[in-house]
């Protein structure tokens, strides 16, 4: 388990600040991390992942700090996909996957079989195996994304923390993507996942947090979080709120527009 207890952070010269008085995130489960621009998510998850350092607070990876591992294995317990994908090189997708192994090679840094499995593994999953040869520079945005996921994926964290990661994605690679997630936390991993699409969070996210103003609005399955007055107070009265035909999960449908007379 991730826990983290009594997080406060604000940035210089911005009425604005983050407090988390008490958050988890377990092995074999999806949080869905929602809410409006500016309500804290990715500056959550950036803490989350070690990138930040808080205020105050700790967070707690079993019985360890996290602050008191070291890089290696702080990349065995965590990976990150931040929403902004950059490599200082332009590398072959492959390459790139193999980059993920970082923490787990030994000795003269040379791949092993257990490595080479791991990144065919993680190809696969993301689909890349086609574009396993292709550089990044000749990737569409969406083809980008996968890369750097399969990055991560080879890496085998037990949590994995996303920011934005269906961003650049057409709709059948977005629903793929987070029919992953699910399939990746009934495996056993952990996984956070900041989104602006609220009805995929709220069909294959098992818990959701909703923050708001730096602060938590709400935390807890889909159908206690996604309520007609919680959404109207974050979102608008421009939203209707209906359920999915096949599960009945919340969703979230925009009204339609009115022409002038109607």
């Amino acid at each position: 388990m991730i826990e983290l207890r009594d997080i406060t952070h604000r940035f210089p010269g911005i009425d604005w600040e983050l407090n988390i008085p008490e958050l988890s995130l377990i092995t074999g489960e999806v949080l869905g991390i929602i809410g409006p621009n500016g309500s804290g998510k990715t500056t959550l998850l950036h803490i989350g992942a070690g990138l930040l350092a808080p205020l105050d607070g700790r967070i707690r990876i079993g019985d360890r700090d996290l602050s008191s591992l070291d890089r290696r294995t702080a990349a065995q317990e965590l990976g990150f996909l931040p929403q902004e994908l950059s490599s200082e090189y332009d590398l072959v997708v492959e390459e790139l996957a193999g980059m993920g192994r970082y923490p787990h090679v030994k000795g003269w840094g040379r791949l092993g079989s257990e490595d080479r499995a791991a990144i065919e593994l993680s190809l696969d999953l993301t689909g890349m195996v086609p574009l396993r040869s292709r550089r990044l520079s000749q990737l569409s945005g969406g083809e980008k994304k996968r890369a750097f996921l399969a990055s991560v994926l080879a890496q085998q964290p037990r949590f994995l923390l996303l920011d934005e990661p269906a961003t650049a994605l057409d709709l059948p690679h977005q629903v793929r993507f987070f029919r992953l997630l699910h399939r990746l936390s009934r495996d056993g991993m952990g996984i956070a996942v900041v989104t602006h699409d609220v009805n995929l969070a709220s069909l294959y996210a098992d818990r959701l947090l909703m923050l708001s103003a730096g602060r938590i609005l709400s935390l807890g399955p889909p159908h206690q979080v996604l309520t007609e007055e919680r959404v109207a107070e974050v979102y608008g009265a421009d939203v209707l709120m209906g359920r999915h035909p096949e599960t009945q999960r919340p969703l979230i449908i925009p009204r339609a527009v009115q022409e002038e007379g109607e």
